[in-house]
């Protein structure tokens, strides 16, 4: 079981990234299509599987804690020309990977559901018809779903389609905790499609929780926790909320006064982990748990977990192919991302261009950088060695000033460091984004308190 030392935790709770990218997003600057189609035919890359990732952004509802890119809307028309444009982006980039295999395929949103069944068959075929697609049995292809927005009739129509995993949204099961963020999912319902999407095969099959809502309690948490643990999900995401209100509008109408107070949300991390943990669940890292026997866990005792725009992976080396607004490709050594707005995006997609608008290439100090930040963020240890005849450094010379940074952490049992590598302890996986950001080269006072949620 994962130690947790809430005073520990205490003293490192800073701002910092999430590293499912580097560098991240804040180094993105101007970026166009002819950036990134040199890319492509820069990457030799030719012989590797894709990912591609379809940003749906509608939702019909607003939650108020979120923080994503959504578009809240119960005009359904506007799904249908937003579909139309999707499809032309996907005409646009499927040329450029004539030939290469698409091992996964993610959905997000937003909430892909707001599509119908009819919607949701078109827009796949029409990835069929410009992707070559693995079979169903050797790929990963997933979508996420709003409970509240199927029955067993539609989870058998995203079967049908050929999505073989599903992610779906829970944050809390209390009453008080959904009246306070504007989401009111019953049990039942997530049992409904839990059950039924067990009934016609999916697997891999996962729940997003969310710690520091409104009116959360140790023994509301608790209680959550049982109920998801009696679902059974393979896989589930304990999110901390982080209260944002004037970067995410909706967060304004969440009243403060109902958050938990820091000491509660540190005891609240707490039971997560121990109630998870208990209930035979594997600590993946950051906010990820897994059973022992799913892709994920087997993943990380292989030493093959890697990590990319969605979280952990077991295909985050493939190059990912993003489309659909504010959607990141991630192909060779350069991030492209598309435009942010939808008439932005709508208007280069009518004028028969990829509507990317921001990205960065990634240097050699990047990729070395992004190498060892990535293996400490999946692994929990690196050997120097491996490092060293990659990038073609002296790994203590090279990271000289960084070894001297890592020091209070050793001293304070986060890690250990020998002459082959370092060595993230249990109770230093907890803060493994404090590790990591002290290999990141681009990160300043000013940027950790502004921009980016805290590390618990």
């Amino acid at each position: 079981m994962t130690e947790v030392d809430l005073d520990l935790i205490r003293r490192y709770n800073v701002s910092g990234p999430r590293y499912t990218s580097y560098p991240t997003a804040l180094q993105f600057g101007d970026f166009d299509e002819a950036g990134y189609r040199h890319a492509v035919a820069a990457s030799g890359r030719a012989a590797r599987p894709l990912s591609l990732y379809c940003h749906i952004p509608f939702c019909s509802t607003l939650c108020y804690y979120c923080a994503c890119s959504k578009i809240v809307t119960r005009d359904r028309g506007k799904g249908v020309r937003y579909l139309q444009h999707l499809q032309r982006e996907i005409d646009l980039h499927a040329p450029l990977y004539a030939g290469r295999v698409v091992s996964q395929l993610h959905w997000g949103g937003g909430t892909p559901t707001f599509l119908d069944d009819d919607q949701v068959d078109a827009l796949m075929a029409h990835i069929r018809q410009r992707f070559s697609m693995a079979a169903r049995a050797d790929g990963e292809f997933s979508i996420e779903i709003d409970p509240r927005t199927v029955d067993a009739g539609r989870i058998r129509r995203l079967w049908g389609a050929g999505f073989n995993r599903l992610s779906m949204g829970v944050q809390d099961f209390e009453p008080a905790v959904q009246k306070a963020v504007n989401r009111r999912q019953s049990f039942e319902a997530t049992q409904a499609a839990m059950q039924a999407a067990r009934a016609v095969g999916f697997g891999s099959i996962s729940v997003d929780l969310i710690y520091g809502l409104p009116h959360q309690t140790p023994a509301t948490v608790a209680r959550t926790l049982e109920q998801v643990v009696a679902l059974s999900p393979d896989r589930i995401s304990i999110y901390n909320y982080a209260h944002l209100p004037d970067r995410f509008t909706p967060q304004q109408r969440i009243n403060v006064t109902d958050l938990p107070a820091a000491e509660t949300k540190l005891a609240l991390l707490k039971l997560c982990i121990e109630q998870l943990t208990g209930a035979g669940y594997c600590y993946i890292g950051m906010d990820h748990f897994a059973k022992p026997d799913d892709e994920l866990a087997i993943a990380q005792r292989n030493g093959t977990l890697q990590r990319n725009f969605q979280g952990y992976s077991t295909f985050a080396d493939c190059d990912m192919v993003a489309m659909g607004v504010t959607a990141i490709s991630q192909v060779g050594n350069v991030y492209a991302q598309n435009a942010k707005t939808l008439d932005a995006y709508e208007s280069l997609v009518a004028r028969g261009v990829i509507p990317i608008v921001k990205g960065v290439t990634i240097d050699a100090e990047d990729r070395l950088r992004k190498a060892v930040i990535m293996t400490l963020i999946c692994q929990f240890a690196l050997q120097f060695a491996p490092i060293e005849a990659a990038y073609g450094i002296d790994f203590r010379n090279h990271f000289a000033a960084e070894l001297a940074r890592l020091e209070d952490m050793r001293a304070d049992a986060l890690l250990a460091i020998d002459a082959d590598g370092i060595r993230v302890t249990e109770q230093g996986r907890l803060l493994i984004r404090n590790i990591c950001m002290v290999f990141d080269r681009y990160l300043n006072p000013a940027a950790q308190t502004s921009r980016f949620s805290k590390a618990i």
